[in-house]
């Protein structure tokens, strides 16, 4: 049974005091004799005086406010010891599965023949520069030498690629194909380590947040994206931070607002509008990642806005929980203002700082735009913000008219469940094999080798589910953990509706795999419920349901892992895992 979220997990208003008399008037109480009654027990069932009644007021709005479990979470240094611990094991865990013969295969793959290109580009020039015609084989041979100095038209922004450069740069170089993909491998890898991280606080709990952090590290969209030199893993990085810092901001402001608070309620006074929190510096860090991300790939303009709108829906409901009188427009006034021009100022100007190479080098592709043409375009602008506005205006052309047929393209609407994967690599002459050949290879008369970006079918199917039950109990409960894990579902998937005309694919759906997990976690604290509200023999049962489900994912996992990872396998067995014919 799905247990209802207790007070400390809904944001509520402190309790009023009741009008009417609790007994009745002395007169009535005389006009007739009252017999005596034999004493009763107390029945259990009857509301009891609420201990938090008796704490000092500042203590008793923290226990409003950011509740009495994760107030617990790091009480102690053993606590916050075990959380650490706990976390670095899983990101162990998730490391060895990503960074296991990174090299293979050694073959540019899907796109990083323009991603990992342009990486070592940014290194060498500064800017993304021209190849010659067909250079991937010299590439791949450790042959970067056909790198011109003519200007590239490339259609993403540059954090992604710099970010692939600098890790080709620090693995040896481009000889090695393991070091084009160490800079995915590596913030893939950490992103495990965010993930526990999240959890545990948005959870208050240690175990959930090591659930959570396994549930990624099995993941094959995580996988697949952590070991292919794309963008992707850099955006979901970026967000997921982004996500974890906003986490941190509202329960330190939170604190903040009960010690406040607290000082205007024991002196007597009226809170009026609530107090100012002051600067908001995780939230600060907030929008520098969310810059980032934007500066990654500009669909992180979409976490950006939902982030921001909850971050300021938490602030507000914070203020109705202390007892502000009018405490939206109060919120507004006092929070969201101030965060929206925060936020998206500090984002914009990241962003547009991570264009700083591209400003600076004259041959960067339209970096002369405005020079050749006085007059044109955004005139109040300077010189190179003008040529760089120009160029984001064909960014947008581009991106908003790509409709270059594919066979692995896929719609939204069946992201959740992985109904078309995509096939990044599966080479004709590995599965050509023949004879002998065939048998050295993989033991078998006919083989297969491929990367398939396809999540793990535990994970999504049940998240998908989780997502339904997560709405459920936002609008019947209004628990702020349900909003919480379906915003990055909301800012990674629902946007891509907008655009069904554009070739798109499955492995977009990476930016928002860790609130998939996040989703699922949240229905699973559900079935588990507080540790004082379900009988032991219950929750003994929900706990084992639960164990089942994440064995399963890490069994289905350990199943999938060779068609994740690009290993030479039988056939038959590559055959094995498709099991819709959509998958092929």
């Amino acid at each position: 049974m799905l247990a209802a979220p207790s007070d400390d997990d809904v944001e509520t208003r402190l309790p009023a005091t009741p009008d009417e008399p609790v007994s009745q008037p002395a007169e009535a109480a005389a006009a007739e004799p009252v017999e005596a009654e034999p004493v009763e027990a107390a029945d259990p069932e009857a509301e009891q005086p609420d201990p938090a009644d008796d704490l000092p007021t500042r203590d008793r709005l923290l226990r409003r406010l950011v509740g009495v479990d994760a107030l617990a979470l790091d009480a102690t240094p053993r606590a916050r010891l075990t959380g650490w611990l706990w976390a670095l094991a899983v990101t162990v865990f998730a490391g060895v599965l990503r960074m296991w013969d990174l090299g293979r295969p050694h073959k540019l793959v899907f796109d990083e023949t323009y991603y990992v290109k342009d990486g070592w580009s940014l290194i060498k020039r500064g800017y993304e520069a021209a190849w010659p015609t067909d250079p991937n084989a010299a590439f791949e041979a450790g042959d970067a030498s056909g790198l011109g100095t003519a200007a590239e038209y490339v259609v993403h922004p540059q954090v992604g690629k710099w970010l692939i450069g600098l890790g080709i740069q620090l693995g040896g170089g481009v000889g090695s194909s393991a070091a084009w993909r160490l800079g995915a491998a590596v913030f893939g890898t950490l992103a495990v380590l965010l993930l526990v991280r999240v959890a545990r606080r948005l959870f208050s709990s240690t175990a959930w947040g090591v659930v959570a952090g396994v549930l990624l590290a099995v993941d094959g969209e995580a996988i697949v994206m952590s070991r292919v030199s794309l963008l992707d893993p850099f955006l979901m990085f970026f967000v997921l931070a982004a996500f974890g810092a906003l986490l941190l901001d509202r329960d330190q402001a939170r604190r903040r607002l009960a010690d406040r608070a607290a000082v205007v309620l024991d002196a007597g006074d009226d809170l009026g509008a609530g107090p100012r929190l002051g600067w908001r510096w995780w939230r600060l860090a907030a929008a520098v990642l969310l810059g980032l991300a934007i500066g990654t790939k500009w669909s992180g303009m979409y976490f950006l806005a939902v982030f921001g709108l909850m971050t300021v829906a938490w602030d507000i409901t914070a203020r109705r929980t202390v007892g502000v009188r009018g405490w939206f427009w109060a919120g507004i006034r006092r929070d969201g203002v101030v965060a929206g021009v925060a936020m998206v100022g500090i984002a914009a100007v990241t962003y547009v700082a991570t264009w700083t190479s591209w400003l600076v080098h004259p041959l960067a592709y339209g970096r002369q735009w405005a020079a050749d043409n006085p007059g044109q375009g955004v005139t109040w602008l300077p010189a190179p913000l003008r040529s760089l506005w120009k160029y984001h205006q064909d960014m947008w052309a581009f991106h908003t008219g790509l409709d270059t047929p594919h066979s692995y393209a896929s719609h939204p609407l069946g992201w959740l469940v992985q109904w078309r994967p995509t096939s990044m690599f599966y080479p004709p002459e590995v599965s050509g094999l023949s004879g002998q050949q065939a048998q050295d290879a993989c033991g078998a008369s006919q083989c297969s080798q491929a990367i398939t970006a396809i999540g793990n079918p535990v994970l999504w199917v049940a998240a998908t589910a989780a997502i339904l039950v997560a709405l459920v109990w936002l609008v019947r409960f209004r628990d702020w953990r349900a909003f919480a894990v379906l915003s990055g579902i909301i800012a990674g998937w629902l946007p891509w509706f907008a655009y069904p005309h554009r070739t798109i694919f499955t492995f977009y759906s990476v930016a928002f795999v860790p609130w998939m997990v996040l989703t699922l976690v949240y229905v699973f604290t559900l079935v588990v419920g507080p540790k004082d509200e379900l009988d032991p023999r219950s929750r003994r049962w929900a706990i084992g349901v639960v164990s089942a489900i994440v064995a399963l994912a890490v069994a289905v996992g350990a199943f999938f892992y060779p068609i994740w990872t690009a290993m030479v396998v039988p056939y038959w067995f590559w055959h094995a895992h498709m099991w819709l014919t959509t998958w092929i």
